[in-house]
């Protein structure tokens, strides 16, 4: 697979705005989805922000596996990072992010305190790649609908600031992608769980690289949904293709069961699921020191 360039002009645009309004906020937020705690962050991010306080919010948490989001976050906690997993749909998210705000934000609030400054809302950037909920949190946070939703990813174009409470007020911005995906893998991390437009990686590559990721990590699930003998869980991800295309009476129309694979598994009808492991990072850790 080559390198997918996707850098539109008003991705680079929102780049900008960001680092331009970062002197404006006291800490951001990372938004990520918990189907891909990792692959939908922005390694970009890092420099973009530098030492600007961060809270990690692991949104979509109903439909990632909640045993590796545990994970994640305490993955999060060990690089310095608090990290807090939310469903932006929930009544009590403004609370548990009021929360969790202040408690990135405590020695800075505590000096406040200190010089007499009491009671100041605390003010928040959302930062997130398309498509991990930010314009379904941001309605959430205003308790109305403000921002515009949609299951495709750059729905949301514009900047807005947003008085959630007494204690938080956040600057919305676009979702910023990065130049170029290096790692084959994170492309197709995305493109299964619709973070890219799908006309980015070919679907054939995206449904190999789901069947073999539900073989390894949830054959139940997988085996149960298309309805698979024991034997043919063993087949490779070519010939399940293969099998169920004309299973399903498609003949040789094998982009019907592309499309029916990839709808399914974004749908939730293979069951929650968490595309990125930790322990895939202890893998590669052990990897490089071995190279």
């Amino acid at each position: 697979m080559v390198v997918i360039q996707w850098f539109p002009g008003h991705m680079s645009k929102a780049r900008r705005q960001v680092q331009e309004n970062l002197k404006h906020v006291d800490l951001v937020m990372e938004l990520v989805d918990a189907r891909l705690p990792l692959s939908s962050r922005n390694p970009m991010l890092d420099k973009i922000i530098g030492t600007k306080p961060r809270l990690v919010i692991i949104n979509k948490k109903d439909l990632g596996d909640d045993l590796e989001i545990q994970k994640w976050v305490h993955y999060f906690e060990a690089q310095g990072i608090l990290a807090v997993k939310i469903n932006a749909k929930e009544q009590q998210t403004v609370k548990k992010l009021t929360k969790a705000a202040k408690e990135v934000l405590e020695e800075k609030i505590k000096r406040a305190s200190e010089r007499g400054i009491q009671n100041k809302a605390i003010r928040t950037m959302i930062i997130g790649i398309p498509n991990v909920g930010k314009s379904t949190l941001m309605n959430r946070l205003a308790g109305k609908k403000i921002a515009i939703t949609g299951n495709k990813p750059g729905v949301t174009k514009g900047q807005q600031w947003l008085k959630t409470n007494e204690e938080l007020e956040i600057l919305d911005t676009p979702g910023i992608l990065w130049p170029k995906f290096e790692d084959q893998k994170v492309g197709l991390k995305l493109a299964l769980t619709g973070a890219i437009k799908d006309d980015l990686i070919p679907k054939d590559e995206i449904t190999i690289f789901g069947l073999d990721f539900f073989k390894a990590n949830y054959p139940d699930e997988l085996q149960h949904r298309f309805k698979l003998t024991d034997d043919q869980m063993s087949l490779s991800a070519v010939d399940l293709i293969i099998l169920l295309t004309q299973k399903y009476g498609f003949r040789d129309d094998y982009d019907r069961f592309y499309d029916l694979f990839i709808k399914d598994v974004r749908d939730s009808k293979l069951g929650t699921y968490t595309l990125d492991r930790v322990s895939d990072l202890d893998k590669e850790d052990t990897q490089d020191d071995n190279d």
